[in-house]
């Protein structure tokens, strides 16, 4: 059993296809068709159902293709290792980033790393929290930027920075007039609110723990959408501090704090404890910095680099 046929092996697996796998690895179908057949030979196991369409594991192969991809993450991880102490360049970067964090981020992050690292290849995806966790834990991701506590045993956790959640307002609520609001007595009716990540303070909001006939979940990521509908259709929502500079000024005047407790929700690095690549999350960092206000930034990244 070779790295090279869990790689062929995996790329099966992400395509489904043979054509597209043996594409992806640079190699003619029939070597790689070849390759995977002589290890499930080897193994004396059916890694791929053939008769399927696509193409797909059996219940057993997807096992065994859990475990390679960690086999060949672990692999890269050496090489990552032994380049970062001979100073050598990080090469690609695979950032994994959640829709309510990503508008405030990417722009400039982008920005400053064609500036400052152009000999980098930063790939993000942007998803759902489910997804980039497993992806992480699947070794399809380096790193990924996220709101936490995530209780994953498998992975860590480096705070970067805080921000506080916001109350935005339709002017035809009945308390859009208060300059200020509780958290703990903000109305359950008339309360949009995102698919995920509308309860990261475990309950803080009252909507958190009750049903209502007229609370609505948008299904989807979008803030700036999630705001439209308040405007669009009365009620209020939970916006993050980053976003307010992006409301036209009429919007921002829809904007109010929330008191007793001040909500917040903590945006941290994500890696597999296995990670090994300490400069590579020190650019993201440093990006990060340049992008965040320094009030918002963990004291600790803020004064030190990160150290794994």
């Amino acid at each position: 059993m070779t790295l090279q046929q869990m790689e062929y092996i995996v790329a099966l697996d992400r395509y489904r296809h043979f054509a597209k796998a043996a594409e992806s690895c640079g190699v003619s179908q029939s070597t790689l068709s070849s390759l995977v057949q002589k290890l499930e030979l080897e193994l004396d196991v059916t890694i791929f159902d053939r008769t399927s369409h696509p193409v797909s594991p059996t219940p057993l192969g997807a096992e065994i293709i859990n475990r390679m991809r960690q086999v060949l993450f672990n692999a890269a991880q050496v090489s990552e290792l032994v380049s970062a102490c001979r100073g050598e360049s990080v090469g690609k970067i695979s950032l994994g980033i959640i829709s309510t964090v990503a508008p405030y981020i990417l722009p400039k992050m982008f920005r400053y790393m064609s500036r400052s690292h152009p000999d980098i290849q930063l790939h993000v995806e942007e998803g759902r929290v489910s997804s980039i966790i497993s992806r992480l834990e699947r070794g399809q991701l380096d790193v990924a930027l996220m709101a936490t506590p995530l209780d994953d045993s498998e992975l860590l956790e480096i705070p970067v920075y805080t921000e506080r959640l916001l109350a935005y307002i339709s002017p035809s609520a009945g308390f859009h007039h208060e300059k200020s609001l509780q958290t703990d007595t903000l109305p359950v009716d008339g309360v949009w609110v995102l698919r995920e990540g509308y309860c990261p303070n475990r309950g803080i909001f009252p909507f958190c723990n009750m049903k209502s006939d007229h609370q609505a979940v948008y299904e989807a990521g979008s803030v700036e959408t999630l705001v439209r509908i308040v405007d669009e259709n009365g009620g209020y929502a939970i916006i993050p501090e980053l976003h307010v500079p992006l409301l036209n000024e009429a919007q921002q005047a829809n904007v109010r704090n929330l008191t007793n407790p001040e909500p917040a929700r903590e945006i941290a690095f994500v890696v597999h404890r296995n990670f090994v690549r300490e400069r590579m999350l020190n650019i993201l960092a440093d990006a990060i910095k340049t992008v965040i206000p320094e009030r918002m930034l963990n004291q600790r990244i803020k004064k030190f680099p990160i150290v794994l």
